[in-house]
């Protein structure tokens, strides 16, 4: 409850205007490791996190996890899920606020909004077991 309402809080200030768009290289080195929280409209949208080989498990903060790959094409990082088979390309930037993500690098689009990195594991469910 308490690491939730962390969470929250920071999601209260937007970072500053974003610089230039991450190459891969950058993206990597910026991410790989981590266990990134994101914001969308002030609340908490997803959790990510980074392995190596440009691997990662995504979240939507409700315990169901999936793993998926990240690569770099026309200055975006695209993400490939296990769940879905289209691509979700994101133009990622970073501030003094953390990263900024812009959904296929489209102003009109959903914009995420780093909201911590907490160096920790992020909560997945096993997969539901019937009788």
């Amino acid at each position: 409850m308490f690491r939730t309402a962390l969470i929250l809080l920071t999601l209260v200030t937007q970072p500053v205007a974003a610089q230039s768009p991450l190459s891969g290289a950058e993206f990597d080195a910026y991410t790989r490791g981590k266990t990134l929280f994101y914001g969308f409209d002030g609340r908490a949208y997803g959790v990510e996190r980074y392995l190596p080989n440009r691997r990662v498990i995504w979240s939507f903060l409700d315990g169901n996890c999936v793993e998926g790959v990240w690569y770099e094409q026309d200055n975006q990082i695209c993400f490939l899920y296990e769940d879905r088979l289209d691509p979700q390309c994101w133009v990622f930037s970073q501030s003094s606020g953390g990263l900024t993500a812009q959904f296929e690098g489209d102003p009109t689009a959903t914009e995420l909004y780093e909201a911590e990195d907490i160096g920790e594991e992020m909560l997945c469910y096993g997969p539901d077991v019937g009788v």
